[in-house]
């Protein structure tokens, strides 16, 4: 009962944030723009084609980052596995880097050719890891993250390869994606292409989250007790992969949400990926929401990149799990 009321708790804060970020940044928007009511048009459309399609992204972002994070440590049962352990975001990066560089301006459905490039990144290695496990026998969650470092490392000696042939345009277009953020969000077209797989990997994860309780305990329980593992371990991976690339395709990558976001929740909710995987989603989406409000009025008129934000608070808490005692790294 208590962690139904933490729950309910989490969501009241994930409606608040989402309430009051908007309205947060280098312009004070007043709540009269929200109905149309404001003097002044451009606030207007600052708060309806700016920030609300910003703050949305935000919170779905940070979402399906914190679930995919969660699923990533109860499969590989490693409290510092995150989303990007398999090398997801280092493909979809390689992907934009490459468009970036042949210069590719084309759009398809209002989605750009950055975009686009950086998601069949992103399903790339997702299927050349799916391969090289398949290629060993049976479905071996050490083989999947060996598989994934090593990709990850090769993609990103290619993106520096892009890199020195680049000009110094095309370097900084490069790195400034890399960085991760959500400044290129300026409508709900690119909400609406993230929407279909935070939700439905969301779904999945939830639906899966008594499979991931056993797993988690062991494989071998797991099994005992009537899962399907290696199934179960081939639909998470593919859920959870195609909403990290999803995310990444559109504000890059955004680090460490995956990671903090499961062990704070696992301190307040506990262990039971029942409670876990909506406290996650919840608390994940606040955080990114208030890591962009910050990034977006640390340094006005200026803007930082909110992968910066989360790099300076991951840092010192991975330090933190590394170094933690071996019970605080438990996950269950």
């Amino acid at each position: 009962m208590k962690r139904r009321w933490i729950l309910v708790g989490l969501l009241a804060s994930a409606v608040a944030v989402l309430c009051v970020a908007p309205f947060i940044g280098m312009m004070r928007v007043p709540a009269s723009a929200l109905w149309r009511a404001c003097d002044d048009p451009v606030l207007v459309d600052v708060l309806w084609k700016i920030r609300l399609p910003r703050v949305a992204m935000a919170f779905l972002a940070g979402a399906g980052l914190a679930t995919a994070g969660m699923a990533f440590q109860a499969m590989f049962r490693n409290p510092l596995a995150t989303p990007f352990t398999l090398g997801v975001a280092s493909g979809a990066s390689l992907g934009s880097a490459l468009a970036i560089h042949l210069g590719l301006t084309v759009c398809f459905l209002g989605i750009s050719s950055v975009t686009l490039a950086a998601f069949a990144g992103a399903l790339l290695t997702i299927v050349l890891v799916y391969g090289l496990t398949r290629s060993r026998q049976g479905f071996s969650t050490a083989t999947m993250l060996l598989a994934g470092v090593a990709l990850s490392f090769s993609f990103s000696s290619l993106i520096l390869f892009l890199q020195y042939l680049s000009d110094f345009t095309q370097t900084y277009r490069m790195l400034r994606w890399v960085m991760g953020g959500l400044d290129r969000i300026v409508s709900f077209v690119d909400v609406l292409d993230v929407v279909p797989f935070v939700v439905a990997g969301s779904l999945v994860v939830l639906y899966l989250t008594h499979e991931l309780n056993l797993i988690a305990t062991g494989e071998q329980l797991a099994a005992s007790r009537g899962v399907e593992v290696e199934r179960t371990k081939r639909i998470l991976f593919v859920a959870a992969s195609l909403m990290v690339g999803a995310v990444v395709a559109v504000c890059g990558p955004i680090g460490f949400v995956g990671l903090m976001a499961p062990h704070i929740c696992r301190v307040i909710v506990g262990p039971d990926h029942r409670y876990l995987a909506p406290a996650s989603w919840l608390f994940g989406g606040s955080f990114l929401v208030v890591c962009d409000a910050v990034a977006r009025t640390a340094m006005a008129p200026a803007e930082l990149p909110v992968g910066i934000i989360t790099a300076l608070l991951g840092g010192p808490f991975f330090l933190c799990l590394l170094l933690g005692s071996s019970k605080r790294s438990e996950l269950v």
